[in-house]
């Protein structure tokens, strides 16, 4: 490979004996591309160097155009639409979403009343509508593929964001959306503590993501059967990706993190980490985007 080639993500080969059932995929992804340049420079040296396959762009950030070019010459990395309505920057100036950002278009960064707002505030509804139109505008003006869609502290799932989403599925080019749902008990024994937080998000996300499903499987729309990293929050340590790698259940997942070279820097160490990349080659498992996945889960 020449200096300076972008690498591919590592791909292992299935066994022909391995039988469908016990197949393991894996999509590992980053949160956050574009929003600041120490992110963009972790996101794309785990994907070089690393096992790093997918990436989830907020439009709205400073280095968002930095993101995008990056991307623009790694290809084999996925990048989706990480949907920024609460802490992080709109798309709309204020006058034109009233009620939903600041004069300096910043959303709220409260997330749990922020949510209560979106649901019981009906005027709110239009200005939400248009602005998740021109977040997939200003994506579709990267010309980047549309590898997948979620949402910043998962808002994707919020049920009038939700609502919106799927009714405009279609138009918007959602063929592929993170459906939240970490598995509490495997996690409870690979990490300790952080229990009210873990339990709390593990039962508000199982019922977010039941309601959802119905509706992702009668439109088509491809998600993992099991996403991992909503209750490891900020702690993606390289020992717990190994033990998590260990005992991945058979299908397709997802593991997100949310690398950086300063304030999370221990997980961008864990996805460039070699211990990592050969305990995936070891076990087996198939290193995929969310645009490989072919069967619904």
């Amino acid at each position: 490979m020449a200096p300076g080639a972008p690498a591919p993500p590592v791909h292992h080969s299935t066994p022909p004996s391995l039988q469908h059932s016990t197949r393991r995929r894996l999509i590992i992804n980053a949160d956050d591309f574009g929003r600041s340049e120490s992110i963009n420079e972790a996101v794309i040296r785990a994907h070089r160097e690393g096992v790093l396959t997918t990436a989830s762009l907020m439009v709205n950030e400073p280095a968002c155009a930095q993101a995008v070019a990056l991307a623009r010459e790694n290809p084999r990395l996925g990048v989706g639409l990480h949907l920024t309505l609460l802490c992080g920057r709109s798309a709309l100036p204020p006058d034109a979403i009233p009620g939903l950002v600041d004069a300096r278009r910043q959303f709220s960064d409260k997330p749990a009343a922020t949510g209560w707002r979106y649901f019981f505030r009906r005027e709110l509804r239009e200005p939400l509508r248009q602005e998740i139109r021109a977040q997939f505008r200003a994506f579709a003006a990267t010309s980047l593929p549309l590898d997948h869609v979620n949402g910043h502290l998962h808002m994707h799932l919020h049920p009038v964001v939700f609502r919106m989403l799927m009714d405009e599925a279609e138009s918007l080019g959602i063929r592929r959306l993170r459906l939240t749902r970490d598995c509490f008990w495997l996690n409870a024994g690979l990490a300790r503590g952080h229990w009210a937080y873990r339990i709390s998000h593990a039962v508000i996300y199982r019922i977010l993501s039941a309601r959802a499903r119905p509706e992702l499987a009668r439109r088509g729309i491809r998600h993992t059967g099991r996403v991992f990293g909503l209750l490891q929050d900020s702690r993606m340590f390289e020992s717990y990706v190994l033990e998590l790698l260990s005992r991945l259940p058979a299908g397709d997942s997802e593991l997100y993190s949310h690398p950086s070279l300063d304030k999370f820097k221990h997980e961008f160490d864990a996805l460039i980490s070699p211990t990592v990349k050969q305990r995936i080659g070891d076990l087996g498992i198939e290193l995929i985007r969310y645009q490989d996945l072919q069967i619904e889960p």
